[in-house]
């Protein structure tokens, strides 16, 4: 990566500090099994959805036995407005056994550990990584990770793979947390895919594809 890249990157991660000083993941929990679980339950979907969900599920299922063990149908009720919820049932229900098999029933504190779990990709385990353990072991590329990197320059790639390994050359790892969070933070408040607001955007200057 070019030091103008990395130059370009340190000014993003400056202003996203002064703009989102707060910012961290939207979903509610309270265990690193809830994170968990939340996490599966939001692809394609809104945290705020989530949110309204799993305060009934998680006064329902509070361990990693109570969802292995739950009746299949009643789960995917309780889940069904988040859509997908029958691949997010077997989801949750099989990463749970993996858990009671092999964790113990305790969510693990690694990459290794958690990518064994269905349902979890890298993005999920970066959420839980940095969210509840505090570990930088990637950056979290989720829709508007992707969508914002692109527009600032900082990736060319459509890739997951490829948009998180651009962006952690580029930033510093003790800043890679709080980086996934400004950044999708910003996508959703202000550089949206439909309506951004380009003219009132504090990185307006640092953007060379702005889209208006």
């Amino acid at each position: 990566m070019s030091a103008r890249l990395e130059a370009r990157a340190a000014r993003v991660a400056a202003a996203l500090k002064k703009l989102y000083p707060d910012a961290a993941v939207e979903l509610d929990y309270r265990t690193p099994l809830d994170l968990l679980v939340a996490t599966i339950l939001s692809a394609q979907c809104m945290d705020k959805r989530v949110n309204v969900v799993t305060k009934g599920l998680f006064a329902r299922f509070k361990a990693a036995g109570d969802y292995a063990q739950a009746d299949p149908a009643e789960l995917e009720g309780m889940i069904r407005s988040t859509g997908f919820f029958r691949a997010k049932a077997a989801s949750i229900q099989a990463a749970a056994r993996t858990l009671v098999a092999e964790f113990g029933g305790e969510v693990p504190d690694t990459m290794e550990g958690l990518l064994k779990l269905k349902g979890v990709g890298r993005k999920t385990a970066n959420v839980i990584l940095g969210s509840v353990f505090g570990k930088a072991e990637g950056i979290v590329v989720d829709t508007h990770m992707k969508r914002v990197a692109f527009r600032l320059g900082l990736t060319e790639s459509k890739d997951p793979e490829e948009i998180e390994r651009d962006l952690m050359a580029l930033v510093p790892r003790k800043g890679w947390i709080f980086f996934s969070q400004g950044m999708v933070w910003h996508g959703r408040r202000v550089c949206r895919a439909v309506g951004p607001e380009c003219p009132s955007c504090a990185l307006d200057k640092l953007c060379p594809k702005r889209v208006c």
